[in-house]
Formats: structure tokens, C-alpha cells, sequence
């Protein structure tokens, strides 16, 4: 009996040089359209699935392999003599390999202008159909859908067969693509057809075929955690590791909040994170001088944190960088001579990465039920004086600062900064004002100044005592989004402070 393969791809990366293997170990080619075509033109000998069915391909294409001849190749268990004899009275030979990747949907759903009707023509039936039914049967068919493993199957064949678990392994992928596919055409399809979006899908779909790569352990030791980094990668996902030891689950998330401030600053700069939380921030033209103004604001929290930079890191800023022990160092790009002076630290993970992705919905599990929300991203500083005193350009700049960088602190959270750098940090505290005062603890233990700084609160103040616990450690303008019952207090005793207020109409809360 010779072997059949049904070979219909839409990605023809390798195709060639696949299929002609298959033939040189006695397969016969069963294909389709555009791939029967390509295969010919390589010279390969091809039946079209027309001539094995039977019946011709129909309705431009859309019924060509939906055919109970094909299927019944497909899925015959070999093991059950009615299945054998079902095979034998139709005048079948099963099909053992089938190699299929389907139409493009999400590249053409995400292309800008595409219309509906080419969206809906790009959604596959018979393809995800053939999959399933290959990776069902997989005891007698090895089912392929990633070119990446053309190679390795060829190899396995060529030794006589595809070993059981070869076949396991090709076909819990196989179902991985389809749900992937499917996932990504619940997310996509809505926006073209006008019809109410999923949250869920959209927040889901990216990750369902995504590459896993397993870390050491989670958040603890005993917890069980793996990166998913899809195939087409943006963002910090899409980072390049340089050196240093195995990335770890909490070295990603610092990672993230790093490279996410860092990019959010009101100019170029670094950023500092250390347990989810910044540590300091600095602006600056050079990474050398944003990282000395960053650390200041924090040198003993600094310590172990991970450094993100927005600017090109040189030798100078790398040889700063490595006077303090870090875990991590992530930025656009890093010169030759930078990476010379981290090699010395050898187990400093030192990472290139792209700038942060936007769009994607947020994730959170909770006992029983999955939180998701859409990202916090963006700004709107048309903000509203509500003191008498209106900020100075000086003010204005260290407000925005410090905006910026207390959407990124743990909630509750206060941010004390002046035009170029944090200098002062309270987060994640159940009272606003012991943030305040915790803000105002940091700069004066790191000798910072804060006569003329201004203060940002990602949420309001519900009372006057924060203010005045910043007021009288010196600083003179305040950024908080109001909405208090008490806002006429607070803002009353701004006024009898000097204080500059404006509210942002926006709360950013981080928990």
C-alpha cells in the first residue's frame, strides 16, 4: 500500500523542498489551487483532490476538500475492521500525512483599509476541518501546520515512520492552531462587521498560540510559571537577551513596569523599578545622566531593581549602571562598548527591546473569575486650576514629571518630583497621607531638595492632611484628579498654603 499525503498550505515557506521529500520516500501528493499549481511548477507529480473525490471544486473554492472521500482517508482508525472495510469498498487508500496552514486572517483583518467581505473570504472552513480531523486520528496520521517542522518530520519518516510521539506532539499543536485561529477570529471579526467587540477574546486570542517558554519558577518557588511570547512578537515581548543569567517571572514583571514608565516619561530617560514599584526616575539628553538623576532618588531601594532606558546606553552610562548591583538592564539600544563593561557582570541580564506595544487588554486572575480591562495608556494634560495661583513653567514641568510617573506606583500613591527627576516615592499604602509622608521620608533620607517640587496623586485627597504634609516639607504644587466630597477643603487649604492645585479629571489607580 502506498502512502498519501494531502498537502494544502497557504504559507509555502519550504513547501517545495518538503513536498519533494515526501516523494522521494514514496509519497503521493494530494493537493489543491494555489498549491497544486506551485507543485507542479517544482515538478512534483500531484493529484488534485477533484480527481480523488470525485466531484469538482465548487463555489470559487469554498467546497473543494469537504468531501466524506477525503475525511473518511483522513479519519479511518486503521484498528477497526469496519473502518478498514468502509476504506475497502469505497476504493481508498488512507491518507497518512497531512500537511495544511490556513488562509491569512489576521494578517488581512489587521491590514489598514481591508474591507469586510475580504476579511470574511480569509476565514478558513475546510483547513481548520482537516486539521482537527488529522490531529483526532493521529495513531495513523501525522499532522503538519508549521513549516518550522517540516525538517524534523522528513527526518522521522525517513527512518520509517513518525513515532508515536511525534505524532502526540504534532497534533496537541495542531489543536493549539486551530483554537489560536479561531480565538484570533472572534477578536478580529466584530470591528469589520460592526457588531460589539469581546473583551475576553481580545484580551485571549493573542496568547492562544503563543510560543511557552518555561522560567525557573513563578513569583515563589513552589509556583509554576512559563513566558508566552507569540510568534509575531512587539514590545518587550519581542526583547533580545544579550547576557546573564535565566530571566525569572519576577524579573519579567519589573521588566515590564520598567520598560512601560520608562516610555511614558514626559521626555527621554530611565527608570528604576524595584517590586513593581519605581524607585526613581531621571530625564536627561544622555542615559549616563538620567541614571545618576534616577538613582538619587533612591539609591537603597535601587538596589536589585531592574533599569530601563529610553535612550541609547553607551559606556559610560553602563559603567555607572554596573557600580550598583541590578537584576535586569532593557533598553532600545546598546553600543558595542556598553556591552563590553556588562560582560563583566556576567550575571546581569541585559536585554534589547523594542518600545511597548498599545492596545492590549489587561489580564488579571482572581479567585474563581478572570478580571480584564482595557490598558491604561495615554494622556490628557488640559488639566483644571482650581487654586488661585496658577503653576509656574518650573511647577508645570515637575507636575507633569511626577503625573507621569505615579501612574506606574502601586496605589495608593504620591510621587514628589522636580523638573527632571523624582525625589521622592510613597506607594502602596492603605492612607494617602502616610504615601505623603513616606514621599517626603525618601527625599530627605536621600538629601534631596524639596523646596519648589511638586507632588502628583493618582487618585484625590480625602482629606487636607496630605496637602499639608507637603506643603510643609516644601512642596508648592500639587496634580491629583479630583472628585472628593471634601475637594472645596482641600482646595481652600491649598490656597491658605500658597500651593498651586490642578486637577486632572483622570485617576490612576495601579493595584
Amino acid at each position: 500500500m502506498s502512502r498519501q499525503a494531502l498537502v494544502s498550505v497557504s504559507d509555502k515557506t519550504g513547501l517545495e523542498a518538503f513536498a519533494a521529500g515526501l516523494v522521494a520516500l514514496g509519497f503521493k501528493l494530494i493537493s489543491t489551487g494555489g498549491t497544486a499549481r506551485a507543485l507542479r511548477a517544482a515538478g512534483l507529480a500531484v493529484r488534485d483532490v477533484s480527481d480523488f473525490t470525485g466531484s469538482p471544486e465548487v463555489l470559487d473554492g469554498r467546497v473543494k476538500t469537504l468531501h466524506p472521500r477525503v475525511f473518511a482517508a483522513v479519519l479511518a482508525d486503521l484498528d477497526v475492521a469496519d473502518h478498514a472495510a468502509v476504506l475497502r469498498d469505497w476504493g481508498l487508500e488512507p491518507i497518512s500525512l497531512v500537511a495544511v496552514n490556513l488562509y491569512p486572517f489576521e494578517a488581512t483583518a489587521t491590514r489598514p483599509g481591508v474591507g469586510a467581505h475580504e476579511v470574511v473570504e480569509n476565514i478558513d472552513i475546510g483547513g481548520p476541518s482537516l486539521v482537527r480531523a488529522a490531529a483526532k486520528n493521529h495513531r495513523h496520521v501525522a499532522v503538519v501546520v508549521d513549516p518550522a517542522d517540516y525538517g524534523r518530520v522528513l527526518e522521522a519518516l525517513g527512518a520509517g515512520t513518525a513515532d508515536e510521539a511525534l505524532r502526540r506532539e504534532l497534533a496537541v499543536k495542531a489543536f493549539r492552531h486551530t483554537a489560536a485561529y479561531d480565538a484570533t477570529i472572534a477578536a478580529r471579526l466584530p470591528e469589520h462587521l460592526g457588531v460589539p467587540p469581546s473583551l475576553v477574546a481580545q484580551a485571549v486570542a493573542p496568547w492562544l498560540g503563543a510560543d511557552e517558554t518555561p522560567l525557573r519558577y513563578g513569583e515563589n518557588p513552589h509556583q509554576r510559571a512559563v513566558f508566552a511570547r507569540p510568534s509575531r512578537a512587539g514590545g518587550l515581548g519581542a526583547f533580545v537577551q544579550l547576557q546573564g543569567k535565566e530571566l525569572s517571572y519576577n524579573n519579567l514583571m519589573d521588566t515590564d513596569g520598567a520598560w512601560r514608565l520608562v516610555h511614558d516619561l514626559p521626555g527621554p530617560g530611565v527608570a528604576i523599578i524595584k517590586h513593581a514599584g519605581p524607585s526613581g526616575v531621571g530625564l536627561a539628553d544622555t542615559a549616563a545622566d538620567a541614571y545618576v538623576r534616577a538613582l538619587a532618588c533612591d539609591p537603597v531601594s535601587a538596589f536589585g531593581g531592574v533599569i530601563a532606558s529610553s535612550l541609547p546606553i553607551g559606556a559610560d552610562a553602563a559603567r555607572r549602571m554596573t557600580e550598583l548591583f541590578a537584576e535586569v538592564v532593557v533598553a532600545g539600544e546598546i553600543d558595542d562598548a556598553a556591552r563590553a563593561v556588562f560582560a563583566a557582570k556576567k550575571n546581569l541580564r541585559v536585554l534589547v527591546a523594542p518600545a511597548p506595544t498599545t492596545g492590549l487588554p489587561r489580564l488579571r486572575v482572581i479567585d474563581g473569575g478572570l478580571l480584564v480591562q482595557s490598558p491604561d495608556e495615554g494622556w490628557d494634560e488640559s488639566w483644571k486650576l482650581v487654586t488661585d495661583r496658577a503653576p509656574t513653567p518650573e511647577e508645570t514641568a515637575a507636575l507633569r514629571l511626577a503625573w507621569r510617573v505615579v501612574k506606574h506606583a502601586p496605589s495608593n500613591a504620591v510621587v514628589i518630583a522636580n523638573g527632571h527627576a523624582s525625589v521622592g516615592v510613597g506607594a502602596g499604602q492603605p492612607s494617602r497621607v502616610d504615601s505623603c509622608r513616606i514621599a517626603v521620608d525618601k527625599a530627605r533620607t536621600a538629601g534631596l531638595g524639596l523646596a519648589g517640587t511638586a507632588a502628583g496623586s493618582d487618585a484625590f485627597f480625602p482629606f487636607p492632611d496630605g496637602v499639608e504634609v507637603l506643603a510643609a516639607a516644601g512642596v508648592t504644587a500639587i496634580a491629583q484628579p479630583g472628585g472628593s466630597v471634601r475637594d472645596a477643603d482641600v482646595v481652600a487649604a491649598a490656597n491658605r498654603l500658597g500651593l498651586a492645585m490642578v486637577f486632572t479629571g483622570r485617576r490612576h489607580f495601579r493595584h
